[in-house]
C-alpha cells in the first residue's frame, strides 16, 4: 500500500514565524475542537485566533464573545481587511467547497472538516483549485480525517507498513451509532441530499471508511447498499448501510476483501470496530488496539487523551492534525491528507449511492 503517515516532528529547518492569524467559519458543534486546538497552539505561540465567522447572529455574538475577536456574517467579510492566514470550515458538507475556492483564491490556508465536498463534482473542482493553489503560491487545503492520528491506528498502520505481520488476508469493520430524529431536526442540512450530501455514510461513517481503505488499501466498491431503516419519515439521507469492498493484491494475486456495516438506528453510540487479518497475526481495534499473534503473543496499545463524554466517537486528534497542518504551513512541505487523498472515501460513499439511490439525489 502507498506510505502515508503523520510526520512525526517538525522539519529542523522550519521557519519561526510569528502567530498564524486564524478565522473559524461555522460556529456549531464541531468547532469547539478546532477553537481549541488553536487555543492550545496559542499557548506556543505558533497561531491566534482573530474572528469567527457564522450566519447565525446568535451563535456569532456568543463565540465572537467567548473568544474576544470579531464576529462577521460571511467569510468574505473577514477577508475583506486582511489579516488571515488560515480559515477552518466548520460548515455543513455544501458550503465547504465554496468557502474553500474563495479563501483559495484569496491565498489563505484551508483547513476543512470532512467531507471534502459533498458531491464528486465539487471535489474534482477543489482538487484542481488546491493544486495550482499550491504549486503557484504555496496555499496549503487539509482535510480533517483526525482520526488517522489515534494512537492505536497509527500503530496499526505501522505494523502493517513494517512488514512483519505478512499480507493482509481480510477486514471488517463497523460503525453502530444512535441519532434520533431530533438530531436532524436540531440541524435540517444534515437530514436532506442538498445540504450534506448523504446521510450516515457522509455524516458519521466516513471516518472508519477512510481508515479502512487508508490501512487495508486503496479499494472498490464490489457490493452493498444503503437506505433509510427507522427515519424515513424524517430524513431523506440513509441511515444505514453495508458495503463489501475489494482492495489492493493479496500475496496470492486475488484482491483482499473487506465487509463494512454501519447504522444510525442502533440503541446506543456504541464503539467503533476494525478489525484486519494477516497471515501472522490479527489487528482488532475497538477503542484500544489488540494485536494477537499466531505464535500467542498479544500486545495493545492504548489511545492517549480519549475525549470525555457522549462525544468521545469524534476522536481524541484533532488537536494533532490541526498542529500537523500548521507545521505544513509554516515549513511549505505539502500538507498529506489533502483533497485528492480525502476524495478516496467520497468516492467509495457514491459508488455506494449510484447503488441505492437515482443519481438526481446523491451526484
Amino acid at each position: 500500500m502507498p506510505v502515508s503517515v503523520p510526520p512525526s516532528r517538525p522539519s529542523a529547518s522550519s521557519p519561526e514565524p510569528g502567530p498564524l492569524c486564524a478565522a473559524v467559519v461555522g460556529c456549531g458543534d464541531i468547532s469547539a475542537q478546532h477553537f481549541a486546538a488553536i487555543g492550545g497552539l496559542a499557548a506556543q505561540g505558533t497561531a491566534r485566533l482573530a474572528a469567527v465567522v457564522d450566519l447565525d447572529p446568535q451563535r456569532r455574538g456568543a463565540a465572537a464573545g467567548a473568544h474576544g475577536v470579531p464576529g462577521y456574517e460571511t467569510l468574505g467579510e473577514a477577508l475583506a481587511g486582511g489579516g488571515i492566514d488560515v480559515v477552518h470550515l466548520c460548515t455543513p458538507h455544501s458550503e465547504h467547497v465554496p468557502l474553500a475556492l474563495e479563501a483559495l483564491a484569496a491565498g489563505v490556508h484551508v483547513l476543512t472538516e470532512k467531507p471534502v465536498a459533498h458531491t464528486l463534482g465539487d471535489a474534482e473542482r477543489l482538487i484542481a483549485a488546491a493544486r495550482t493553489a499550491f504549486s503557484e503560491g504555496g496555499t496549503q487545503l487539509g482535510v480533517c480525517f483526525q482520526n488517522r492520528y489515534n494512537a492505536p491506528v497509527v500503530a496499526m498502520r505501522s505494523l502493517l507498513e513494517g512488514g512483519t505481520l505478512g499480507a493482509v488476508t481480510g477486514a471488517e469493520a463497523t460503525v453502530m451509532w444512535h441519532r434520533p430524529a431530533a438530531y436532524y431536526g436540531a440541524k435540517p442540512w444534515r437530514s436532506t441530499w442538498a445540504g450534506s450530501g448523504g446521510g450516515l455514510l457522509m455524516n458519521q461513517a466516513i471516518h472508519t471508511l477512510d481508515l479502512l481503505q487508508w490501512l487495508v488499501g486503496p479499494a472498490t466498491v464490489v457490493g452493498g447498499g444503503a437506505s433509510t431503516r427507522t427515519l424515513a419519515d424524517t430524513i431523506e439521507v440513509e441511515d444505514t448501510a453495508d458495503i463489501f469492498l475489494d482492495h489492493a493484491r493479496g500475496s496470492d494475486g486475488s484482491p483482499v476483501r473487506s465487509a463494512f456495516f454501519a447504522t444510525n438506528a442502533n440503541g446506543r453510540n456504541a464503539p467503533v470496530t476494525l478489525h484486519i487479518q494477516t497471515e501472522a497475526a490479527e489487528l482488532r481495534l475497538r477503542g484500544a488496539l489488540s494485536v494477537q499473534y499466531a505464535d500467542g503473543r498479544l500486545d495493545t496499545v492504548e489511545e492517549a487523551g480519549a475525549l470525555p463524554g457522549e462525544r468521545s466517537y469524534w476522536g481524541a486528534s484533532h488537536r494533532l492534525l490541526v498542529a500537523d497542518f500548521y507545521r505544513a504551513v509554516r515549513s511549505g512541505e505539502r500538507f498529506w491528507i489533502g483533497a485528492e487523498e480525502a476524495s478516496e472515501s467520497l468516492r467509495l460513499i457514491k459508488d455506494v449511492y449510484s447503488r441505492s439511490y437515482s443519481a438526481g439525489e446523491w451526484v
